[in-house]
């Protein structure tokens, strides 16, 4: 028979159970704004009867109850839209940056208005112009150094505003890997925490909110991976590699490199470098060194262009004080070496050439046809770049063909009517800058277009900078230019004579060695028309190309960064309503499970104590 106390015990496990029912409700309620939390659900069960289907069982009808016990208290949680969640939050996160730091580029920019680099450059054409019509005055010239000197302003300030956006960039770099090793080593904490819990009987529903939490966070730095496979080790993925391993957490360290020194992503155990295409990281990484970095080098490569095609006009003319040979702008050579002899290697010998422009030494025409064929190679960002060229081709063909190759150099005629190589900016690969600025490295012509025909390769047809003096490879009468310091966009000038002395500002050409007459303004015109005509090297033609381009290119960016970033904010904002609905607390919910646990409890009470009266009956019988 049963014992005389079991409605005693079945009254205080239902007492129990509903009271810790309502403790789990209350906890609920009281965590409803708490970031990352899910609610919990008690599941409430029988407990074992009495008696069991066996042999010796006792006769009675059917089995007796014990009462209810609370089972397991359990969070609300759906792990297949977690995994969708993390797996979407790199995507939001990415576009989140880019988008922030697009909009500041387009601020940088300041197009249109008149405070924009374009319209500075503008206002000094115009003030060149001026002076064409009236060479023999003073005021024009001092005007052209003026507008010079707001241009060089605007260009500076153009180039440093890029440059402290790339260094916030970087900073934010370092931001980002500091959280990242936090959180990878507070997520490997709360692994090891949990399977100690599970291991006692535990639910740890609230650690595995809290890294749910720092996982949400994790995801939307990087893009990361969940593996739950092995309920002992809870494991995070990242780039193909395993970030997180139950207790262990891999971290991250910054190294500076490359001729810039900003910072690089490597494994802390193994020393690889680690790229991010995802997430925040993936974004900052990816305008640090490729859209703020691309625009530098456009900047710089516009610059420079600029500086050299001024001051090449500007060298041949004469002031009204009778100067010539000056260059409007101040040039700083990579090195002082007249033939750009430089030491690369560092071991204390020159083994280099530092050279800029070469200009071949024939006069050529746009619209004539050599007639000749062969294969120009010229060096590219990574490799050599191979240029064909026929006997149907012009001039004018050749070097287009040579613009749109995709080498490191670019050709066009200069104003004598000679064609005129410059190299470019260099290709930038993981933040490490391939080669050097503004260098020309190889040039080889198999026919006789750059060797005879323009005169600008001797009888090898090779130019190769590996070497020193290797200007001696060029034909006679060429002329050539060093490389500059890296950046000229953040260092360009007035020439300090012009500023001192605004006379010495280059109006016209002399004829036969005398100079130039005080009323002529030829050369003060040929420097305006750069404005218009076709000398912007490279696919674009025109200052105003540039420009024109520069803007639509970050426009459009933004603009499709904006698109993105609204697709991932809507599918964001969806699966986070979604989740909510599941795993957020409902008020009316838990206020509903609050009064039938309350009546539960108040019923197992109300229990006990009849029970309680039953057992007062009978001692009082047995008395």
């Amino acid at each position: 028979m049963t014992s005389t106390f079991l409605g005693l015990e079945i009254g205080r496990r239902g007492v129990q159970a509903h009271q810790q029912a309502l403790h789990v409700t209350g906890h609920n309620l009281g965590n409803v704004a708490t970031e990352g939390f899910s609610r919990q659900r008690v599941e409430l069960g029988t407990v074992p009867p009495i008696y069991v289907p066996h042999l010796n069982r006792a006769e009675t009808a059917g089995q007796i109850g014990q009462g209810t016990v609370v089972q397991r208290i359990e969070r609300v949680r759906d792990e297949l839209l977690d995994r969708r969640i993390v797996a979407q939050a790199s995507g939001q996160g990415y576009w989140q940056m880019r988008d922030t730091y697009l909009h500041m580029m387009e601020s940088i920019h300041m197009e249109p208005g008149g405070n924009s680099v374009r319209s500075k450059m503008d206002a000094f054409w115009d003030a060149w112009q001026e002076l064409s019509t009236f060479p023999a005055d003073l005021a024009p010239r001092s005007a052209v150094v003026e507008r010079g000197k707001t241009l060089i302003s605007g260009i500076q300030g153009q180039y440093h505003s890029l440059k402290a956006l790339q260094e916030q960039a970087d900073a934010e770099i370092e931001i980002s890997v500091t959280q990242i090793n936090d959180l990878t080593r507070d997520i490997a904490s709360l692994n090891d925490r949990i399977v100690r819990a599970k291991a006692m009987g535990d639910s740890p529903n609230d650690l595995m909110d809290r890294r749910d939490l720092l996982v949400d966070k994790l995801s939307s730095i990087v893009e990361i991976s969940i593996d739950t496979r092995d309920p002992d080790e809870y494991m995070i993925h990242t780039g193909g590699q395993i970030l997180v391993q139950g207790s262990a957490a891999r971290n991250f360290r910054l190294l500076h490199s490359g001729d810039e020194g900003y910072r690089q992503i490597f494994w802390q155990d193994t020393g690889a470098l680690m790229r991010f295409e995802r997430g925040s990281l993936g974004a900052l990484l990816q305008m640090r060194d490729g859209t703020i970095a691309e625009e530098i080098r456009n900047l710089d490569g516009m610059t420079m262009n600029f500086v050299d095609l001024v001051n090449e006009i500007h060298r041949d003319a004469y002031g009204l004080n009778g100067t010539t040979g000056l260059n409007f702008f101040s040039e700083f050579p990579f090195v002082p070496n007249v033939n750009g002899n430089f030491d690369r290697t560092g071991g204390g010998e020159f083994d280099s050439s530092y050279v800029y422009r070469i200009n071949g030494s024939q006069t050529l025409e746009m619209r004539s046809m050599p007639g000749l064929e062969g294969t120009m190679t010229l060096s590219g960002p990574t490799d050599d770049v191979q240029v064909q060229y026929y006997a149907t081709d012009t001039v004018a063909d050749i070097i287009g063909r040579i613009n749109n190759s995709g080498a490191e150099i670019v050709a066009g005629l200069n104003r004598q009517g000679h064609i005129s190589l410059k190299a470019t900016t260099a290709a930038t690969v993981d933040g490490i800058r391939e080669n050097p600025d503004f260098v020309i490295r190889h040039v080889a012509d198999d026919g006789h277009f750059l060797t005879g025909y323009a005169g600008l390769l001797g009888a090898g047809g090779v130019y190769d900078w590996n070497g020193p003096d290797a200007v001696a490879d060029l034909r006679d009468g060429t002329s050539f230019a060093v490389a500059p310091i890296s950046h000229p966009a953040g260092w360009i000038e007035v020439n300090a004579a012009i500023l001192s002395d605004p006379r010495s500002v280059a109006s016209g050409f002399g004829e036969n060695g005398r100079t130039a007459n005080p009323g002529n303004g030829d050369a003060a015109q040929a420097i305006a028309s750069i404005r218009n005509n076709p000398v912007m090297v490279g696919r674009l033609s025109t200052f105003d190309d540039f420009f024109a381009d520069a803007v639509a290119r970050i426009a459009v960016l933004g603009e499709q960064s904006g698109r993105f970033l609204a697709s991932e904010n809507q599918i964001g904002r969806h699966l986070g309503d979604l989740r909510k609905s599941i795993s957020g607390v409902n008020m009316d919910e838990e206020l509903s499970n609050m009064l039938r646990y309350q009546q539960g409890y108040n019923a197992s009470a109300r229990f006990i104590s009849t029970v309680n009266q039953m057992m007062d009956v009978l001692m009082r019988m047995g008395a």
